[in-house]
């Protein structure tokens, strides 16, 4: 654990900004900025690693638009420093702060991760596992999050249900197959042709290679599907489900810039009632109790990150658009450099 107190005389870190939405190779550099300040019910962390989400692209891009409606900012972000996946050692708190104290090792989502120093809500960061190191850490926070409350809250998945994964190689997709699994469900993985030994070593029972199948060519009917960042069409998904099972969209891509693949999750929220089938999507709410459960499934062994690379700070546009093109097997995250009392300039 550090206990090092924090050093309020360097009040400066290195952190990757923007001031504009736009490409990540054209809109994200290095710099070195103000450490951030924080509120009473907030804390600093000390960010050993940071992990790389979808949801980095879209809030660099701003795509698709209506994310900017969501608190991000309209015509350019409103946080300078990107990224919300974070581990680390808490060095200062807020004055309504009780529940983390400065020296914790912590895990959760913070504002700007980054960069050498984040801010964070007392109420989004939990102890950090026990068996994980600081960079795996930061890949159990919003994608397994969000693969959680998939399985668990909307898929309802209860033991002996076949479950379907698509995506099952990505981040949030190989948290869902271990989660499943430790659900007690028969579960079937899709994923490309290169994942397969992945997928398997994580525990799917059966992986379908969408290079060469789909998801009815074996003809089984599954009581949950989990589409996640997929395209597929309505009709391809339910003639795959079960009459009475439950698909659940965690997600979609190539929906354009007004839509961003929504277009397909209201489809399905304005069909279900007519259906006997359950069609569902949902927004991960991102909270203290649920970081408690994934941090309970990681110490029991039920559930390990799958981290593939890890990028230094300097190299975060090159990390998110190796997510983002789909190369990731699991999880990528950055790790950004010790903070010390210089102030040194990324590259130099």
């Amino acid at each position: 654990m550090n206990t090092a107190p924090l050093d309020r005389s360097t009040a400066t870190m290195q952190a990757i900004v923007r001031d504009r939405y736009g490409d990540t190779d054209h809109v994200l550099r290095p710099d070195t900025i103000e450490r951030p300040a924080i509120a009473d019910h907030e804390v600093l962390v000390q960010v050993e690693a940071a992990g790389v989400d979808r949801g980095a692209w879209h809030l660099v891009t701003g795509l698709p638009y209506p994310i900017r409606l969501a608190g991000y900012g309209l015509r350019a972000p409103k946080n300078p420093v990107p990224g919300r996946e974070v581990s680390g050692h808490v060095v200062d708190v807020g004055a309504a702060v009780t529940s983390v104290r400065v020296g914790d090792d912590v895990f959760g989502i913070a504002e700007g991760s980054f960069a050498q120093y984040a801010r964070a809500r007392a109420d989004r960061l939990a102890p950090k596992p026990q068996r994980l190191d600081f960079t795996s850490a930061a890949a159990a926070t919003i994608s397994a999050i969000t693969a959680l409350q998939a399985v668990r809250d909307h898929g309802r998945v209860h033991p002996g249900h076949r479950v379907l994964v698509i995506g099952a190689s990505g981040g949030v997709g190989t948290f869902a197959v271990q989660i499943a699994k430790a659900h007690g469900a028969d579960v079937t993985g899709v994923c490309s042709t290169s994942k397969i030994d992945l997928v398997r070593s994580i525990g799917a029972d059966h992986v379908i290679d969408y290079t060469t199948d789909d998801i009815t060519t074996e003809g089984v009917r599954y009581d949950v599907i989990l589409d996640i960042a997929g395209n597929r069409p309505l009709r391809l998904l339910r003639r795959a489900l079960a009459p009475r099972g439950t698909l659940v969209i965690v997600g979609g891509e190539n929906g354009g810039r007004w839509l961003g693949g929504s277009d397909r999750q209201l489809r399905a929220l304005a069909l279900s009632p007519f259906v006997g089938q359950k069609l569902r999507t949902f927004i991960a709410s991102e909270n203290h109790d649920d970081l408690l459960v994934i941090a309970a499934l990681i110490d029991s062994g039920k559930v390990t990150p799958v981290v593939e690379r890890t990028f230094p700070l300097d190299e975060t546009a090159t990390a998110i658009r190796y997510l983002h093109d789909g190369h990731a097997r699991g999880k990528v995250v950055i790790t950004p450099p010790v903070a010390s009392a210089t102030s040194a300039t990324l590259g130099t």
